[in-house]
């Protein structure tokens, strides 16, 4: 199997998307970030040292997801049209979900994974202090749709499956 990333010689390059249709792109990704129930209980009351959580962890997402060019080598700028970031407190920790859209040559999820790895990280950091076993878990492309592979879902009964939808 040739992947795209890397010539027949072996060298890395960044693929050229010029030739490839414009087509609506979307994709989801997820995260967990387990947590004690008293932090959970501190985010949901915001009363945590540094504010709002919950808000802060969802612009973080949305910025991260527009910046993913600048993080990961090799990912295209690309126009995203859309960024919705989901956050739900459940008794062991925060459900992270990530959907981005744009209309373009080459796909989101890198995007839509990094704003849910962001926001977990946003979640981390603002609640360190009482709670440094937190851990951010389940980072996983969820289901992405457009371009010239199509959709794909992740399949039912998988373990790292959230239950955002």
């Amino acid at each position: 199997m040739q992947l795209t990333h890397v010539t027949t010689g072996g060298e890395v390059h960044m693929v050229d998307v010029g030739d490839k249709q414009v087509t609506r792109r979307t994709a989801v990704a997820e995260a967990f970030v387990s947590a004690r129930p008293e932090t959970v209980a501190a985010i949901r009351d915001n009363v945590t040292k540094k504010g709002d959580v919950l808000a802060v962890a969802r612009v973080a997402g949305i910025m991260a997801a527009k910046r993913t060019h600048e993080l990961i080598p090799l990912c295209h700028p690309i126009p995203i049209s859309s960024i919705e970031i989901e956050l739900r407190l459940v008794d062991r920790g925060v459900e992270i979900q990530a959907t981005v859209q744009c209309l373009g040559q080459t796909g989101v999820e890198m995007e839509a994974l990094t704003a849910a790895s962001v926001a977990g990280l946003t979640i981390y950091d603002m609640c360190k202090s009482i709670d440094r076993g937190m851990s951010i878990r389940e980072v996983a492309l969820k289901q992405k749709s457009g371009g010239r592979s199509g959709d794909w879902s992740r399949p039912d009964g998988d373990p790292t499956a959230g239950s955002l939808t």
